[in-house]
């Protein structure tokens, strides 16, 4: 899924005509749909080793919830895989060669947006115990302590606010580790952050949720929900299409809205922080 800070400034334009879907199992939900989109199998790019979101072997969230579409549509689900990185829109939507980024921050332009899914925030996280009480970025607790953070997202604008970029460590987006081709840098981050190498970290929660509990150490996860909205710390999160593909936009808002039980479930499973719509709250048992 490319992530809020990996959707950037790229732009994608596509003219396209319309057809009617070939009658089938799938007619019933998507009557017209634009001629690029495949109406034997749902087409989704994927990133092959982006845990939790997605891997080539389906166990991410973002796996399992394509496959919930796939299932509402009756149709094959078949993905094509790129990492993420600069031109992954351009090189797998913008081709042709998938219909669907399962996960697409709202709000971008390089791609038009699904109603959102579901809604989440950047956290705080911290070996359990040495930061309880910290809600907040300007917490006279956290200063002089080593922070872990993804190169150019938006918490590193608020750590500058307050005063915490002299103690940051800022890990590359896009590293490449040729003994360990699999691992994200937020992987590594909360890798880091287990081996005591930092003193906590600030992550998309999406990722940092899933990743503390697999870590081994006992950590806490913390939304930042008290911080002010430029930059935005949270977002909602949607299913990204091809540029005037208002038919299967449309598609995929009755997919979501029918199965939006399953998919919030799925979303638990992964420890996802999930946010009110109208407030800036955790969702009941949510807290990852």
């Amino acid at each position: 899924m490319p992530r809020p800070f990996q959707l950037a400034s790229r732009r994608l334009s596509a003219g396209l005509a319309v057809l009617l879907l070939a009658a089938g199992p799938g007619a019933a939900l998507a009557q017209q749909l634009p001629d690029l989109v495949t109406t034997d199998a749902l087409r989704v790019c994927g990133d092959p080793g982006n845990m939790p979101f997605s891997d080539r072997k389906g166990e991410g969230f973002e796996n399992r919830i394509a496959a919930i579409v796939a299932d509402e549509l009756k149709v094959k689900l078949r993905t094509y895989w790129l990492t993420q990185g600069p031109g992954f829109v351009r090189n797998t939507l913008g081709a042709g060669l998938c219909d669907v980024i399962i996960g697409s921050a709202l709000g971008t332009d390089l791609v038009q947006n699904t109603n959102p899914y579901y809604r989440s925030a950047y956290v705080l996280v911290s070996r359990q115990g040495d930061l309880s009480g910290v809600t907040a970025l300007d917490d006279p607790r956290l200063k002089g302590k080593t922070i872990g953070v993804v190169a150019g997202t938006p918490p590193v604008n608020r750590m500058g606010d307050v005063g915490l970029v002299g103690s940051m460590r800022a890990y590359a987006p896009y590293q490449f580790d040729p003994a360990n081709q699999h691992q994200t840098v937020s992987a590594q981050i909360v890798a880091d952050l287990a081996e005591r190498k930092l003193d906590a970290a600030i992550l998309w929660g999406p990722a940092a949720g899933w990743l503390a509990r697999q870590s081994g150490v006992p950590m806490e996860v913390v939304p930042l929900l008290k911080e002010p909205d430029r930059p935005a710390l949270t977002y909602r999160i949607a299913m990204g299409v091809r540029i005037n593909e208002n038919e299967w936009k449309r598609t995929l808002n009755t997919v979501l809205r029918k199965r939006r039980a399953e998919i919030e479930q799925v979303l638990r499973d992964y420890a996802v922080p999930l946010l009110d719509e109208e407030q800036n709250r955790l969702l009941d048992d949510t807290k990852p």
